[in-house]
């Protein structure tokens, strides 16, 4: 092998994580829309739904909120949801952070990056440079288009009018739904589905007692209960011969 080709097949695996986090920024970017048009139908602003996507950043918490928002919720079960499902984000820290080794003024923006995606596609790569090269395009990626969509989908939704006249008064589940539904299935999401469906169950047998707003906030709960006692099965890894 000519020094010439060398530099070309280490940047191999790095090609691979850009090309990973491109994808997954597309892909999860455009939830932005359905994020957009939901937050005005459940009687947010504009700037009031991009101030959630910008500073939140966490699609599974913006969802809950506008849901529970939607729904005629109080303001502090709306908020306490949120916050609740934001939780899992700072977990990722102690995965992400031996990969990316940032310092200084990095760091408050590397932990505003830790989210789901970032944090799949940085811990998918075998070599510890791909992983901060896909932490990196893949959180940037899908901060910009999520935000870009939320403003596309918050202006058509608001010159829609009312909300109700195309169902997106009822569609924040479905959204919602569809955000978490990768996270519950495949070979490995047994305890997943357990989990999920546990929260299920003790948001329907509350939900004709309390206000709205308050069975979201208790099946949030049990969720972050059960991540704390319980942890799913690790998978056995195998490992490779070098070459």
């Amino acid at each position: 092998m000519s020094r010439s080709e060398a530099p070309d097949e280490r940047d191999v695996p790095a090609r691979a994580a850009i090309r990973q986090a491109v994808s997954v920024s597309l892909a999860t970017g455009l939830y932005g829309v359905s994020f957009g048009a939901l937050a005005v139908a459940a009687g947010l602003s504009v700037p009031q739904a991009m101030a959630l996507s910008l500073l939140m950043f966490s699609g599974g918490s913006q969802f809950a909120f506008i849901g529970v928002v939607g729904a005629g919720g109080l303001a502090g079960a709306a908020i306490a949801t949120a916050g609740l499902l934001g939780v899992r984000n700072g977990l990722y820290g102690p995965q992400v952070s031996p990969l990316l080794g940032v310092r200084g003024w990095r760091r408050p923006l590397a932990a505003q990056l830790t989210i789901d995606e970032s944090t799949a596609v940085a811990t998918a790569q075998r070599e510890r440079r791909a992983a901060r090269i896909g932490f990196w395009w893949t959180g940037v990626g899908v901060f910009v288009l999520w935000n870009a969509f939320t403003l596309a989908g918050a202006l058509v939704g608001d010159a829609l009018g009312d909300p109700r006249k195309y169902g997106l008064d009822a569609a924040a589940a479905a959204a919602f739904l569809g955000l978490v539904w990768p996270r519950v299935t495949g070979p490995n999401a047994r305890h997943a589905q357990l989990v999920a469906a546990g929260s299920v169950l003790v948001a329907l047998a509350v939900t004709p007692f309390v206000p709205a707003g308050i069975p979201v906030l208790l099946a949030a709960i049990v969720a972050i209960l059960a991540g704390l006692l319980t942890s799913p099965p690790t998978p056995v890894k195998t490992q490779e011969a070098a070459a």
